[in-house]
Order: C-alpha cells, then sequence, then structure tokens
C-alpha cells in the first residue's frame, strides 16, 4: 500500500509538499488501515452473541474509521494545504485512536478482531503522533 501513496506523491507536481514524505506515506496507509480495520470490527462485534457488551465498542469504532478514512483523505491532498488544519485533524485521528485502542483492549482477551483493531489503531495513533513531531 505504501509504495501506490508514495509513487503517487512522487508524481504529484508539489511532491510531498511541507511535509516529511515517509512520515506523510506511512500516516495516509495507517489511517486507511486503520479505517478498514475498524469498520470490519464493528462488524464482527455485531456478530458478537455478547452484542449489548459491544455497544460502546462499536460506536467507537465507527468514530474511528470515520475519522481515520477522512485524516487519511485530507493527507492525500497536497494543493493548497494549510498546516493549522493538518495540525487539528492530526490530533483528531490521534486522540480518536487512542480512545478506540483503549476501549478495544478491554475486548481483546475475548475477542481477536477487537485485538487486531487495538493494534491498527495504536500504529496509526504513532504515525499522526511522528507526523505532528516532524511538523513542529
Amino acid at each position: 500500500m505504501t509504495h501506490h501513496i508514495s509513487a503517487m506523491l512522487d508524481a504529484h507536481p508539489q511532491g510531498a509538499g511541507t511535509l516529511e514524505k515517509d512520515k506523510l506515506t506511512e500516516c495516509i496507509a495507517a489511517c486507511f488501515q486503520c479505517a478498514q480495520t475498524c469498520t470490519a470490527c464493528a462488524d464482527a462485534c455485531l456478530a458478537e452473541d455478547m452484542l449489548a457488551d459491544l455497544v460502546a465498542c462499536i460506536r467507537m469504532d465507527l468514530d474511528c474509521s470515520d475519522i481515520c478514512a477522512a485524516t487519511g483523505n485530507i493527507l492525500s491532498r497536497q494543493t493548497g494545504t494549510d498546516a493549522d488544519i493538518i495540525r487539528a485533524v492530526l490530533e483528531a485521528c490521534r486522540a480518536a485512536c487512542a480512545a478506540c485502542a483503549q476501549e478495544c483492549e478491554r475486548h481483546a482477551g475475548m475477542h481477536e478482531h477487537c485485538r487486531i483493531c487495538a493494534e491498527a489503531c495504536r500504529r496509526c495513533e504513532a504515525a499522526c503522533a511522528a507526523l505532528l513531531t516532524s511538523m513542529a
């Protein structure tokens, strides 16, 4: 996945703009992977027998998925980027991933999909933090 992201950044007339290309590439990939994983986790939760115990997890998964997808889309656009907006969406994504990971970790012992989701969220949280740090 990162190969195509990197290739598109290279093909763009403005490249990665003012952002560090490797960190930007990793963050975009982590955002889209997390969005997919959270959606799949929410769907898996819906199939569990103990559905009532997973309502908060499902909501958190869906919120995190939406925020990650939006962040990945915004980071993919290099024309006329606004550093303040990028910082704000990275902070929001990092916060959503931290909260979702924490919720999924509560269920990880019983549900493998929650363990996998928590890992994807932690990876995305770290990628957002790394990109934010490189912008300072």
